[in-house]
């Protein structure tokens, strides 16, 4: 019977009206660990790196064409020393594997990594490096990794780089406006998020693309990140098609 739900569920999905960009809050990670037994909580981390592959093709089957996934903020840079030494290894090794990834080279997906990456280990930021340029030629799908990201740093950054050029002369203080801003955020050219998705019930954004998401529609996912399934994506696509959107309007 659930398998038949399931079927029917996947037939109701209209890539017509699938969303350009979806950004998903990896949450739960750390109490999926805890409730499961495990040592530790960086081994609730790997399992929901281990899952990432998996639910990005689903997207990208459903017609998603932007993924944004928030995947460690700067907030994080303050937990427990091994648990953020774990996770970076874990990105790294992460990063490393999408330069022969099949799915990635299949989907012609374009990886940035959007946050103060500057504040990430060199490993880190290497494997980055190579990440971007080994996809910087696709353009059928973009994949965002926020990491060392808030959504506050993002606007003091643009807010930043917009007063550096007005003090050169290059840009007059009264064309500043909603597009200027766009240009300088970290997702300058691409849409905003038409839906967020949440893991683990929590109902946030925490920071979370926050100039982008004025209109998003949001969706939160009664279950921990590693054991999302695919049902699960598919009924926030649903969700999303059955909604209406009117900007405010």
């Amino acid at each position: 019977m659930y398998r038949l739900y399931e079927y029917v569920l996947y037939r109701q999905l209209n890539k017509d009206r699938a969303p350009r960009h979806v950004g998903i809050i990896l949450d739960g990670n750390r109490r999926y660990a805890r409730e499961h037994g495990l040592d530790a909580p960086w081994y609730g981390h790997r399992l929901g790196a281990q899952k990432v592959m998996e639910v990005l093709r689903i997207l990208w089957e459903a017609g998603v064409k932007v993924c944004t996934l928030y995947t460690f903020s700067m907030e994080n840079f303050r937990r427990n020393e091994q648990e953020v030494r774990e996770i970076m290894e874990i990105a790294k090794e992460k990063f490393n594997e999408v330069v022969s990834n099949p799915d990635v080279h299949r989907h012609r997906v374009r990886i940035n990594a959007i946050g103060r990456v500057d504040l990430l280990p060199e490993d880190v930021r290497e494997a980055i490096r190579m990440a971007e340029e080994a996809t910087a030629h696709y353009s059928d799908h973009i994949l965002n990794i926020a990491i060392g990201y808030s959504g506050r740093a993002e606007l003091v950054d643009a807010v930043r780089a917009i007063a550096e050029k007005a003090q050169r002369g290059e840009l007059d203080p009264s064309r500043i406006d909603e597009s200027v801003i766009e240009q300088h955020l970290y997702t300058h050219g691409l849409p905003d998020p038409d839906l967020i998705i949440r893991t683990s019930g929590e109902e946030r954004l925490s920071g979370f693309l926050l100039w982008q998401s004025a209109y998003s529609e949001l969706y939160f996912a009664q279950i921990y990140w590693p054991a999302v399934r695919r049902i699960d994506i598919w009924r926030a696509l649903r969700s999303y098609e059955r909604r209406s959107r009117r900007f405010g309007q």
